[in-house]
């Protein structure tokens, strides 16, 4: 009762949304009309229907492709990873780096390398590949022991446990793992279309329609991209329900538990060094076995000539630095402030769920249209400045924060709440002195996740809206075909975000360890 109560007080809300977005758009108050009432912008959409066929296809198709070749390929890997837990720490580089790879700065040189439809398939396939792959460890890994011993009892050996009771364990954190991977498998699919220069595709569609700057139609591209984003969302969501008689909360882990085994120092050693050189040897294999002429495709050494080597390195350094100087800050005040906004809500959402009921139809929306597709709308709303590039950076951060916030918070034990109630304490003294406090390693997990969403957020930003950073950078560098840099650009952006994901790591492990806390992986 309680779970139709609370569905239908969400619909509830999305329709006095609907509504009051109506009057508003009726009446222009937002930016003299650049948020335009849901009736104009589907008339415009009814205007335009013979245009996007062609264009959704090609964007389902693309997604839909990558979501299928990168979710075999995470779950085979968590599979690997469970069954032989020496190549999950040998492979912990490469996971780290694709999950740190900002989608933007890649799909340059994915369009660069690849034709047809590789580069927007590819791109969807990295952005299902880590979270799929970590939930499967996790599900996998988290499994009823005795169910387990009693295979073993029988005769039974791994591969059999696995069958019979880990494969089965995990398939609610699979599922879960597939909601929230197939949003980021049409943003992949979008972004690479945006960068292409192909004539289909909902990001081809986007660009030919930015330079009218017409909000109806920017609106409704807007829409329909959400739209196909939030139906892969729900297709798995109600696949979960059926499948499982019940709706789980959705769980990234954004990084995964250690193995037990025991290594010697020297193994220990060995695998660190595999983890680091491993990403770069992939990279060198990419650009050797594509084929690809050197003067396009860069490999480490390359990059390392171009930036500190080449008769313009001076240059190319001074402009890396510079639009160092413009990104990281406004990256990191965005992190902070959208994982502040998360905090925010996750402690209204124990203390008061009406609030969150009113303010999850907006988070979800949001969530769910890609931000190829927001910016533009966001830039009509708020202009080219600073303001734009906050909304998209706390707008990408806030929601998965969210999320990992409001699992740490619920999953206090009843026990140790009991006692501050037995002694009269309010309930913000006992979420400020009982629950704030245990959901301290879910906040240094949530922080790990929203690094490289801040990242992204702001270049995006820069590259289509406001002019500055490494955004506006890569971009010039595609005009100018100055294929080193763009390299340049992608590789420190992932090194950025995996040294500063580490990082967070290290400070979460020295400050638990001092509490007497357990990480959450």
């Amino acid at each position: 009762m309680a779970h139709e109560a609370s569905r239908a007080g969400m619909i509830r809300n999305v329709v006095v949304i609907v509504a009051l977005w109506e009057i508003i758009g009726r009446l222009g108050l937002v930016a003299g009309g650049a948020l335009p009432a849901p009736s104009g912008i589907l008339l415009q959409l009814w205007a335009d229907r013979a245009d996007y066929p062609q264009h959704v296809l090609a964007t389902v198709s693309g997604s839909g492709l990558g979501f299928l070749i990168g979710n075999v390929v995470a779950v085979l890997a968590g599979l690997i990873f469970v069954l032989m837990p020496a190549t999950l720490r040998l492979l912990r580089g490469v996971n780290i780096a694709i999950f740190a790879l900002p989608p933007i700065a890649i799909a340059p040189i994915l369009n660069l390398t690849l034709s047809g439809m590789a580069p927007r398939v590819t791109l969807a396939a990295l952005g299902v590949y880590f979270v799929t792959m970590s939930a499967t460890v996790i599900g996998l890994s988290q499994y009823d022991t005795r169910s387990g011993d009693v295979v073993r009892a029988y005769g039974g050996g791994n591969w059999m446990v696995m069958r019979l009771v880990r494969l089965r364990g995990a398939v609610p954190d699979v599922l879960s793992g597939l909601r929230i991977a197939a949003p980021n498998a049409v943003l992949g699919a979008i972004l690479a279309e945006f960068g292409g220069g192909g004539r289909w595709g909902l990001g081809s569609y986007l660009l030919g329609s930015l330079g009218r700057g017409d909000p109806f139609r920017l609106w409704g591209i807007g829409l329909v991209a959400t739209v196909i984003a939030g139906l892969s969302y729900a297709v798995f969501a109600i696949i979960s329900e059926r499948v499982l008689g019940t709706t789980r909360s959705v769980t990234l882990n954004t990084a995964i538990p250690a193995p037990a085994s025991a290594l010697s120092p020297i193994g220990r050693l060995a695998l660190a060094c595999g983890a680091v050189l491993l990403p770069f040897v992939a990279w060198w294999a990419f650009v050797t076995f594509t084929g690809v002429p050197d003067m396009i495709a860069k490999t480490p050494l390359g990059v390392i000539d171009y930036l500190f080597v080449g008769d313009q390195s001076a240059i190319a350094r001074q402009k890396l630095i510079a639009a160092l100087a413009e990104t990281l800050p406004v990256a990191f005040v965005g992190m902070v402030c959208g994982l502040g906004f998360a905090f925010l809500l996750a402690v209204l959402a124990q203390m008061s769920p009406a609030v969150i009921r009113a303010v999850m139809p907006i988070a979800l929306f949001t969530q769910t249209m890609p931000l190829v597709a927001l910016t533009p709308l966001l830039v009509l709303l708020v202009g080219r400045g600073y303001a734009v590039t906050m909304w998209i950076t706390i707008s990408v951060t806030f929601f998965p924060a969210f999320v990992l916030l409001v699992q740490g918070i619920s999953r206090v034990p009843q026990s140790v709440l009991d006692l501050p109630r037995a002694y009269g304490a309010t309930a913000w003294t006992e979420m400020r002195k009982v629950s704030i406090p245990a959901a301290l390693p879910y906040l240094f997990a949530a922080t790990r996740l929203t690094v490289p969403r801040a990242l992204l957020g702001v270049m995006i930003a820069e590259w289509l809206a406001t002019g500055t950073g490494l955004g506006n950078l890569l971009n010039q560098s595609r005009g100018y075909l100055d294929y080193g840099m763009i390299w340049t650009v992608a590789s420190v952006s992932v090194l950025l975000s995996v040294a500063i994901y580490y990082a967070v790591l290290e400070v979460e492990r020295a400050t638990l360890k001092r509490l007497g806390m357990q990480m959450v992986e």
